[in-house]
């Protein structure tokens, strides 16, 4: 028997949005599913699918983390909603458990010829950990776990609270805290410690964090050396994680696999957004050119796993008649943007239209990404992008470049720019 979602008056209170917690946004209500290590199955699939017409606008967002949102719901739809998405195996076993289910893996795990180990068994223990352990559902919401097993196709630029990188012998994993794969290890420890020290971790946190939400703030006040130190775990020495390229996304299209005679083939999802019915056209791919799987990325993408070389062409124009996105010089392969005014009231812009409007200016030639942002919060790139159009009120927006050194966006390049002034500086090659 599926469990009855609660009350919402016994949900506790936040602004992320849940299964069970469906926010409110100019739009209409969200309600966010959060996929154990962005896997969706076919079946799962059309339950969201079929979710999303009956109960929403039908628009479905991919976000940063490898979940998925429904946008436009209505606010009498909610509770057969939750029930429809139950149905379809997409909440967890313990309601109270949704808000921590924050463990954020390759899409590629298990597939990509280039990793040090199949996180996958892993991540399904530290799943159940989070899930069934009741202290751990007082986390907050945006508290977060990266496992990285040395895949090719990794978000290595995104910030997590705790991160765990395989080293290249595939017994250990280097980690740190409140950073992401890409920074200096804190330390190693086997890989049979590794459930062991997450816990540890998130138990020190819980009893050290005050009203600290973040591992961030709380390193703030305490030393890292201070809280290694509380640790009742002994660490090797910090090690050096391994170097590879940076990908502000990584290469769309097909990528061959560790299983012979397979690739699996990438595709970006133009502004980050699917509809019910694009859902649905995957769903019946992945079911008959692929296992059956889909699998969410952290670039607000899908990768489709398992497909035969002798068909990869074949599978590549259906993406393509679907509507997603095989080639990285597609203008809109190179934005980002977030729900903008049309869906929230906190941003300045609609960035949605004006990224449409900006991808078209620039055509193929424009900067390797741009990432538009109704606000300072970056709902849509956890990450610096290499250019960022931050909204301002009335609709104009500042331009911003990342470089090395400077926090935030980066250094301010242009301030109060309409959409097509900031196209021009865009298409000139170097906006300064």
């Amino acid at each position: 028997m599926q469990p009855v979602a609660p009350a919402a008056s016994l949900l506790r209170p936040s602004a992320c949005p849940g299964l069970w917690r469906v926010v409110p946004a100019r739009d209409g209500g969200i309600c966010r599913v959060k996929l154990p290590g962005g896997l969706l199955t076919s079946a799962q699939a059309r339950a969201v699918a079929e979710a999303a017409r009956l109960y929403g606008s039908g628009v479905l967002e991919l976000t940063n983390r490898s979940n998925l949102q429904l946008r436009g719901v209505r606010e009498e739809c909610q509770a057969p909603l939750v029930q429809h998405l139950l149905a379809g195996g997409l909440g967890p076993r313990n309601p109270a458990a949704d808000d921590v289910r924050n463990l954020l893996l390759s899409p590629a795990a298990g597939r990509d010829r280039s990793a040090h180990l199949d996180t996958r068994p892993l991540a399904a223990r530290l799943l159940a950990l989070l899930e069934n352990t009741p202290e751990f559902h007082g986390l907050s919401a945006k508290f977060a776990i990266q496992l990285d097993g040395g895949e090719s196709l990794a978000m290595l630029d995104h910030p997590h609270d705790l991160w765990l990188s395989a080293l290249p012998d595939g017994t250990r994993l280097a980690f740190g805290l409140a950073g992401c794969p890409r920074d200096p290890a804190l330390g190693a420890i086997p890989l049979v410690q590794a459930e062991m020290l997450v816990e540890t971790v998130l138990r020190l946190f819980l009893q050290a964090a005050g009203t600290h939400t973040r591992m961030r703030q709380l390193l703030a006040e305490l030393s890292v050396e201070q809280f290694l130190a509380r640790l009742s775990l002994p660490v090797q020495q910090p090690w050096a994680t391994p170097l590879r390229p940076r990908y502000d996304s990584p290469p769309l299209g097909a990528h061959v696999q560790a299983q012979s005679g397979w690739v699996m083939l990438l595709a970006g999802a133009p502004l980050g957004r699917l509809h019910a019915e694009q859902l649905h056209a995957l769903a019946a791919l992945a079911d008959s050119e692929g296992s059956g799987e889909l699998r969410l990325t952290p670039w607000q993408g899908v990768l489709l796993p398992d497909v035969p070389v002798a068909r990869q062409a074949i599978v590549a124009q259906a993406l393509n008649d679907i509507g997603l996105l095989l080639d990285d010089r597609a203008p809109l392969a190179r934005m980002l943007a977030c729900s903008g005014s049309a869906g929230c009231a906190k941003a300045g812009a609609d960035t949605k239209a004006d990224a449409q409007r900006l991808a078209e200016r620039l055509g193929p030639n424009g900067p390797a990404q741009v990432h538009l942002s109704g606000c300072p919060r970056s709902c849509a790139a956890a990450h610096v992008a290499p250019y960022t159009l931050l909204a301002q009120p009335g609709g104009r927006y500042d331009l911003y470049r990342r470089e090395q050194g400077l926090a935030g966006f980066g250094r301010l390049l242009a301030q109060s720019l309409d959409i097509d002034q900031a196209g021009e500086r865009l298409a000139a090659g170097s906006p300064e």
